[in-house]
Formats: C-alpha cells, sequence, structure tokens
C-alpha cells in the first residue's frame, strides 16, 4: 500500500496551518448568506457577501489590530495579523489601503474544525499571548441558525508578564456599500459610493458601529448594511476614518491608536461624499493582571438582501417588478444590526449547539483525514456555490468562478454526488426534488437537468433545447428516496409521486432503443457529453432508479406499480450484466469505440457503479451480482489511483500534479482507448474520488478506501489548495460534498424514518467505536465497545427528537 497502516487509521487530531500555509482560508457565513473567509495570518480575505463570489476580493482598511502598554513600559501596538508573506513583487508595492506598512505579529498558527476556527499568533514583543476563536453558527436541522449572516470573532487575551498590562483590540471595517473597484495605482474607485454614513449605536447589553448608506432605495441590488459589535462594557470608536489627503487617513488613524490606546472620534455627522466612503473602527479596551485571561468579543453582520431572480443576469425572470427577489435571510433579518442583534441574545445557545455538533463529530474514531474530508466540504453549503430565495428554495451552482457562479442550475447530475445537505438539512435538499420533479418535468416525463425553467428560461445545448441527462433524472429518483427515508415524510413522497413515476416511465421509452430494459440510446450524461449503447454509468443508474421506484410504490400500497418496476428491475440487471462485464469490471458495449467521439469503451471507469454505491448509502441493496460489484470497485483502485503524476499526459484540465497522489476518471489496462476518449477521462475530481472511497469501505476495501481519502486531504494541505475549498469547474464544488458517505459507510448506519429505524454496524475501530450520525428527525453520536465477546452499546440523541426509533446495533436491539 501506498501508505502504512499508522498512516492511515491516525486519529490523533487534525493538522495545523502555520502563517506560510497562503492557500488556508477558513470560511465564515451562514447558509445563503455569502462569507468571508479567515486566512492562516488571521487575516480577513475573500469578502464574498454581495451575493457573488469574490475570491481575492480584499476590504480595504479592514483588520483588527492590538495594542498593549505593561505598566511602566512603552505601548505596543500591531495589525492583528501575523507578518506579510512573499513575494513583494508589485509594481507600485502596496497601497497604503492593504495597511502593509504597519507592524504585524511574528508568528501564527491556524487550526480548523468546521464549522470552528482558531489562531494563535506569538510575538515577543507583546507582553500578552492572544489567540482568535471565529465562527458563524451551524446546527444541523436548523437552517434558520445555521443561515445568520454574521459571525462570531473573539480574541482571548492572557497576561504573560508580571505587571498589569492595558490591552485595547480595535476592529477596522470599509464601508463597502455601492462597491469597491481600484485603479491602475491600486487606488480606490468608489465612483458609485456616496452618502455612505458610518453610525455609533448602544442597544441592549452590546454596542457597535452600524455601516450603512443612503444612495440606494430598499430594491437596489446595492442596498444593504454592515454591523461589528461587541458585548464588551469599556469601548472606544471612530466613526469615520480622517477625510483627508493622499494617505492622511492611514496616518492619522494609527498615530491615534498607537498614542493611547483610544480611539478619537473626528466628529463627522454627515454621510461621505460623492465618490466618497468612510472606515470606522471599534475597539475593546480591559486592563489584565499578570497571568489574568480576557475576552475580547467581537460579532460581524451584514444584509444585503436584493438579488436577481435568478441564476444570473441571462437566466432569470424579466418580467417587469420580479427581476429581483431576496435572500431568505432577508425574511429573518431586516438589517445588519438585526443580525448582529440576534447573534448576541442567543450567543449562548447558538454557541452551545454549534459546539455539540464540532463536539459530537470530531470525538469521534475515525481516522482524522476521514473526519478532515466529511467536515471540511461542509463549507460548500455556506459558500456562494449555494443560495436561498426568500420563500425557502434552496439552489445550488456546480461552483464558483473568482467572481460569478459557475454552471448554473442545481445541475442534477453533479449534485447527485452529493450527500452533505441531505443528512444535515434535508429540508433544504427537499426544496430541491421539489423544483426538480413539480417544475423542471415535462408534460412526457423528462427532466431539465438544470433548473431554467422555473426563471422563465429554457435550458439549452449547443444550441438546441437540452436534452434530459440519463443519470442527473435516474439519480434524481433516487435522491427523491433518499430524502424520505431520511426524513419519513409521507407527504413529501405522495407529493412527488406522481413526477416520480412520469420521469421513470420516461427512461426506457427514450434511452432504450430495443427494448431489453438497458439504455443503449443517446445517453447525455455528467462528463457533458453523450454515452452511446450500453455502458454502467447510467445503466446502474437505471438499477437504482427503478429498485428505488418500485420500494415506494411499494409502501404507498400500490402493488401493481410496484411488480412492474420490479420485474423490470430484475430483467434490466441480468441483461446489463450479460452486456457490460468483462470478466473483472463493467465496460461500454460499441461494436466501434471510435464510431462516436468522447466514448470510453472498454476502458475501467472510476465512476462505473456510481449508482451503486449511492445504493448502499440509501439502503437499495445490490444492484448487480455482489462478487461482480467487489471485482469492480477494486478493478477501478487497481487501475486508476495513480501514486504520482510525473509521467501521466493529460490533455484536458489538470488538477493534480507531479508528486501527488490521486485516481483518475478512467483508464485501458487492456488497452482499446479511443483516438477521442470522453473528455474529462484522465483528470482526477475530488468528488469520484470520495465516492469510490466509499464504495470500497462497502465492499470490505477498507486501506484501499481510506488511501484514497488520504490522498486527497494531502493535496489539501493548506499550502497547494485551501483544506476548504475543492475545485473542479470552479471554487466550492458541490461534488466534493459525496464526502459524507464516508461518515455512512465506515459507521455502518442505516435508517429508514419512514418505519422509524436506525441500524449500527461500524467497520472500523469496531473493538472501541465512537461516531456521529443524523436522520431528518435527530442527531447525535453512537458508541459501541467490545466487552466479554459482546458489545456495550450507547445511542446519544443530542438534538432533535428520536423518541420510538428501533436501534438494531452490537447485536441488540432497542428503542429509543
Amino acid at each position: 500500500m501506498v501508505y502504512s497502516k499508522e498512516q492511515l487509521f491516525d486519529s490523533t487530531g487534525q493538522r495545523t496551518y502555520s502563517e506560510e500555509a497562503k492557500e488556508a482560508a477558513f470560511l465564515l457565513g451562514g447558509i445563503g448568506t455569502g462569507n468571508i473567509s479567515i486566512g492562516s495570518r488571521g487575516e480577513f480575505r475573500d469578502w464574498e457577501i454581495f451575493n457573488r463570489p469574490g475570491k481575492g476580493d480584499l476590504l480595504p482598511n479592514t483588520y483588527f489590530s492590538i495594542w498593549a502598554k505593561q505598566e511602566g513600559e512603552a505601548p505596543v501596538a500591531k495589525v492583528l495579523e501575523s507578518r506579510l508573506p512573499l513575494p513583494h513583487s508589485r509594481s507600485h508595492g502596496y497601497h497604503p489601503i492593504t495597511g502593509a506598512g504597519l507592524p504585524r505579529l511574528e508568528k501564527s498558527t491556524m487550526r480548523g474544525e468546521y464549522p470552528l476556527a482558531w489562531v494563535d499568533f506569538e510575538d515577543k514583543e507583546l507582553p500578552v499571548q492572544v489567540s482568535l476563536e471565529a465562527f458563524t453558527p451551524f446546527i444541523p436541522l436548523n437552517a434558520n441558525d445555521s443561515g445568520i449572516p454574521g459571525a462570531y470573532m473573539t480574541y482571548t487575551v492572557t497576561n504573560t508578564s508580571n505587571k498589569p498590562v492595558d490591552v485595547t483590540i480595535a476592529g477596522s471595517l470599509m464601508n463597502p456599500i455601492g462597491g469597491l473597484n481600484y485603479d491602475s495605482f491600486g487606488n480606490l474607485d468608489v465612483r458609485n459610493t456616496g452618502g455612505n454614513f458610518n453610525e455609533f449605536r448602544e442597544d441592549h447589553g452590546f454596542t457597535g458601529l452600524n455601516f450603512t448608506s443612503n444612495a440606494f432605495g430598499e430594491g437596489d441590488l446595492n442596498f444593504g448594511s454592515l454591523s461589528l459589535v461587541t458585548t464588551n462594557p469599556k469601548v472606544t470608536y471612530k466613526r469615520a476614518w480622517f477625510r483627508g489627503g493622499w494617505y492622511d487617513f492611514l496616518q492619522e488613524f494609527w498615530d491615534d491608536f498607537v498614542q493611547d490606546g483610544q480611539l478619537n472620534d473626528l466628529g463627522y455627522d454627515t454621510p461621505s461624499e460623492k465618490n466618497r466612503t468612510d472606515t470606522g473602527s471599534l475597539g475593546v479596551c480591559e486592563t489584565l493582571a499578570p497571568g489574568e485571561t480576557k475576552t475580547f468579543a467581537f460579532m460581524l453582520a451584514w444584509h444585503f438582501p436584493n438579488r436577481v431572480n435568478g441564476w444570473n443576469d441571462h437566466i432569470c425572470v424579466k418580467e417587469e417588478g420580479r427581476q429581483i427577489t431576496q435572500n431568505y435571510y432577508a425574511g429573518l433579518f431586516d438589517s445588519a444590526w438585526s443580525a448582529a442583534s440576534y447573534l448576541v441574545n442567543n450567543q449562548a445557545r447558538l454557541t452551545q449547539e454549534t459546539k455539540l455538533f464540532h463536539g459530537a463529530l470530531f470525538a469521534s474514531t475515525l481516522p482524522s483525514h476521514v473526519l478532515d474530508a466529511i467536515a471540511s466540504n461542509i463549507t460548500v453549503l455556506r459558500s456562494p456555490t449555494c443560495f436561498r430565495f426568500m420563500d425557502g428554495r434552496f439552489f445550488g451552482y456546480e461552483g464558483c468562478f473568482d467572481h460569478q457562479g459557475c454552471c448554473d442550475g442545481s445541475c442534477t447530475h453533479v449534485w447527485n454526488y452529493a450527500q452533505t445537505l441531505a443528512f444535515l438539512f434535508p429540508e433544504l435538499e427537499q426544496s430541491m426534488r421539489r423544483t426538480e420533479f413539480l417544475t423542471e418535468v415535462e408534460e412526457d416525463g423528462k427532466m431539465n437537468f438544470r433548473a431554467f425553467k422555473m426563471f422563465q428560461s429554457e435550458w439549452t445545448w449547443q444550441g438546441t433545447s437540452a436534452p434530459a441527462a440519463a443519470d442527473g433524472q435516474m439519480g434524481t429518483i433516487m435522491r427523491a428516496y433518499r430524502e424520505w427515508k431520511l426524513t419519513g415524510d409521507d407527504d413529501f413522497l405522495r407529493e412527488l409521486w406522481p413526477s416520480i413515476q412520469k420521469t421513470l416511465n420516461y427512461a426506457p421509452l427514450h434511452w432504450d432503443t430495443d427494448g431489453d430494459l438497458v439504455f443503449d440510446g443517446v445517453q447525455h450524461n455528467t462528463y457533458d457529453i453523450e454515452f452511446y449503447g450500453p455502458n454502467p454509468l447510467t445503466g446502474v443508474f437505471f438499477l437504482g432508479a427503478l429498485r428505488a421506484g418500485a420500494e415506494m410504490a411499494a409502501y404507498l400500497g400500490e402493488e401493481e406499480t410496484a411488480k412492474k418496476y420490479a420485474d423490470a428491475f430484475e430483467t434490466s440487471s441480468k441483461r446489463l450484466d450479460e452486456l457490460t462485464w468483462n470478466g473483472e469490471y463493467y465496460v461500454q458495449r460499441l461494436d466501434d469505440v471510435d464510431a462516436h467521439k468522447y466514448q470510453h469503451g472498454i476502458g475501467c471507469l472510476s465512476d462505473q457503479l456510481l449508482g451503486q454505491q449511492l445504493a448502499h448509502l440509501y439502503g437499495l441493496g445490490y444492484l448487480l451480482p455482489k462478487e461482480r460489484v467487489q471485482s469492480a470497485i477494486h478493478a477501478v483502485f487497481k487501475h486508476n489511483f495513480k501514486e504520482d503524476f510525473y509521467n501521466h499526459v493529460n490533455c484536458q484540465r489538470t488538477y493534480t500534479l507531479n508528486d501527488e497522489k490521486g485516481l483518475v476518471l478512467c483508464s485501458w489496462p487492456e488497452g482499446g482507448r479511443p483516438k477521442l476518449p470522453f473528455v474529462y477521462s484522465d483528470e482526477v475530481w475530488t468528488g469520484i474520488e470520495y465516492h469510490v472511497a466509499t464504495h470500497l469501505i462497502y465492499e470490505g476495501f477498507i486501506e484501499e478506501g481510506l488511501t484514497i481519502v488520504k490522498a486527497v486531504r494531502d493535496r489539501q494541505d493548506g499550502f497547494r489548495r485551501s483544506p476548504w475549498n475543492e475545485v473542479e469547474c470552479g471554487h466550492h464544488y458541490a461534488r466534493s460534498m459525496s464526502s459524507w458517505g464516508l461518515l455512512i459507510a465506515l459507521s455502518g448506519f442505516e435508517f429508514d424514518m419512514a418505519r422509524g429505524e436506525m441500524k449500527f454496524a461500524p467497520v472500523i475501530n469496531e473493538a472501541e467505536y465512537t461516531g456521529f450520525w443524523s436522520t431528518g428527525r435527530a442527531w447525535g453520536t453512537y458508541s459501541q465497545k467490545q466487552i466479554d465477546g459482546g458489545y456495550e452499546v450507547d445511542v446519544k440523541v443530542l438534538y432533535g427528537d428520536a423518541s420510538g426509533v428501533k436501534v438494531s446495533a452490537g447485536g441488540k436491539e432497542f428503542t429509543l
């Protein structure tokens, strides 16, 4: 094996990131709210709170600073970030709006266990030790409290000297309303600003700065507000930095701060002039006795409620009066100050429940790199990849460009892979299923695999009306089954059932040309091309949809329909196995692989058993003979996992390089590679790596599965790539959320809330196992310990209500 057993099964804890890990960027922000990120230096970066992505976007003059004066000594003042890393090669140096010329701390160390992040700072000149804890509330099954547009940022300061120390920590924030741009010199270009106003406000139990503008009406896309508040009682503030020429603003602020740790408000009572904006600062002041520790608590909130009613300026509702809609959080909070107030007034509960989830997840005995993969990809839900409208509908791009969404439409064949949302917030997945089945299905049963129809737009492909996606449509039926089983929501099933039948009945009529119940027609799929002839990708998906359809029909008492689907399954499974099994794995059968461009033929496709992996996750059993399934998935690892990429030829997009390890999408161990194979065949996608790893675990190949997971997370090391941003066709790519399946497979978790049943059968650390579980009703932990040849088991319900649920685990059966 590539890694030792010690490496594969190590569970000693999560790694840390030094200030040199420039790619490490931890997201803060709620579901559908946009976000900002904290870098490994403790800097705030990637301001993506304006209803669009913003990778690389910095907010000028925006950082925290510390002033510390030990009794009898001169004060020390520094920006609360570690020093700027190399290179320093800008054509005009660093502009003063970056604050690059101000002193910074020597070192920092970052640790992230989503949803919590910590940064520890080091500096020999400071008489105190400083650390930061930051998070946005995250509580599975509570989408509202997990969708707050804001974050807690708490600095903990300890006096390490033998004398009292006065300390001020000040947060500075530029009012960005109206938008920020830059000229060639790096100067701010704020031609759309003016009328911006920074106000100091006092409220019940907290004070702070509120950033608004009178230049935009409530229905304008630029309308919004920000708030920076604190619950500490001793505050100092400067509502607006000096309105002078050149770089006077920074000079005056820093001189004022350094002098005594107090901020002198300059008395500006009028909004900013046209084409101007202001920066404000809020400071917290404390005196620490020798050895004493105190917290400096800040909350940042934002509120930019208005967004285009659609995917972008082109694919959107154009009807007069409906072009703009609002984010879901606009129905919860009427301003940033309102959101900040909610964070303050509910801090104890929100913190306790967030840390309850964090503790339940990270107390697991799973290997550290597995937990890392499971937790770190939760970020997709709270990145600009996902958004939620005022009426509760949830949507997702495939991923994001640096400054706009990428690949619109909650694409069914991509979101097929994702598991995280379903197991943590099933109501949001139900929203997606309602869109797909109740809005995007045509009368003949064709499902639009991108949700454009709901925005009065048509999804076209190569100049004509887009085809249905065979894998996307069949997988969406399986996901409807998953949502029902996770929640036990019979009303949801009955609401979708007529459309589910329509989409399933559509399949053999349009993708099976010879009536043998195996797809062999023109099959559009997740590789953005069409497969021809019998093939495992779409064929196995059809089997999964038939099995799910039969199960749902039987539950609803439609025995005739259930039998029809069950009989079709048996016929299709037998025939697909006959046609595509090559003795080791499943292949595509074509007389001439080059008759159509972009096929895989007799290649070993990593996705060949994706539908089977989903069937395992959803409790649908084996879709093809067990021993052949096991052989095929092991063949995927054997042929497609590479220990390095030095000599890997890839004329497609490149995600993995040099000494890195990874799983390619396809290989041709027996030759027969098409002249022009399908267009992504030589690439490496983390979402596919995770689902293959999950499937390997299901079939008993534990070490092989863990090897793939470790290879992925070794690549996301903070230097090469961010641990909290797995890219494919865009940042925070939805397919990466297949990583949640690792938890389900390793814990042997089975769920059926329709019948009120759960099962656990861990396949790792069985002698002493602890892990997280969740359904649409509740979440908690499962533990088992081997004692005297049997198991002592414990199911803890930490949130929600699982009363009456029957549990089978460790050879025991009991009811919660």
